[in-house]
């Protein structure tokens, strides 16, 4: 079902160490109890691009917030200058993330027409933020979407500098949905299949999506990487796995 009539606004939540960030959130204006969705954006920051698929997520039925992760390095500042702060510190500190996070999905069970169960995806950077906060965040669904070093380690110079997950794996509490592109170089096809292997050892509930002729950032339609094919069924994917995990 889709629906038109949205709520889209800026707001403040409070986020990690209880300091006030700024977030985009978006929501169906009628009164049917739903699930939230938080939505990480990509390392180039809180931008144009992230605020369509958070309005996406409302008229697909679920109430959506953005926080924008990078409110301190840049508070009103334009997402390019932002993310270049952050980008200039190797990232945003995972402990900061999942407070950051935690805000959001409180703030999603906040709403009078919560069903109390939220998710989490990410795109890029954000796609293994997405599986941080199924480990560290109280979410029932985790989606991510081709994010680097979950598995491995940044290359020296790269501009995310953050640790891979691996070993936080076991504790992985949300079922999680991974969509890749097989041309993608982080995460590579092997790093993916090295992921998939952790999950399968510590008997977690995950499903994964692979593309071919598909890179990295293949949903970004603004992008010469966008594949139509690939993002339709990734899209399609997503709004299943949310069914099974939200709306239950």
């Amino acid at each position: 079902m889709h629906h038109d009539a949205v709520l889209a606004e800026t707001i403040g939540i409070r986020g990690h160490g209880d300091d006030e960030i700024e977030a985009y959130t978006a929501r169906p204006m009628d009164g049917t109890p739903r699930g939230g969705m938080i939505v990480i954006h990509h390392m180039p920051g809180y931008d144009a691009a992230t605020k369509e698929i958070t309005r996406r997520f409302a008229t697909m039925g679920h109430h959506a917030i953005c926080p924008n992760l990078y409110t301190r390095e840049a508070p009103g500042a334009d997402p390019d200058d932002a993310a270049a702060a952050a980008r200039a510190q190797g990232g945003v500190p995972d402990e900061r993330f999942v407070g950051d996070a935690a805000g959001a999905a409180r703030w999603l069970r906040s709403l009078p027409t919560s069903n109390g169960r939220v998710g989490a995806i990410g795109f890029c950077s954000g796609g293994r933020q997405a599986v941080l906060a199924g480990i560290a965040v109280d979410v029932q669904a985790a989606v991510d979407c081709y994010g680097a070093f979950v598995v491995g380690t940044p290359p020296e110079g790269f501009p995310l500098q953050v640790s891979p997950l691996a070993d936080r794996i076991p504790d992985l509490q949300a079922p999680l949905l991974g969509l890749f592109g097989n041309e993608d170089s982080y995460p590579s096809p092997d790093q993916v299949d090295e992921l998939e292997k952790l999950l399968q050892e510590h008997g977690k509930t995950y499903e994964f999506h692979r593309y071919d002729d598909a890179g990295h950032a293949f949903f970004a339609v603004d992008r010469p990487s966008y594949r139509p094919a690939a993002a339709v069924d990734g899209w399609q994917r997503i709004a299943g796995f949310l069914a099974r995990h939200l709306e239950a």
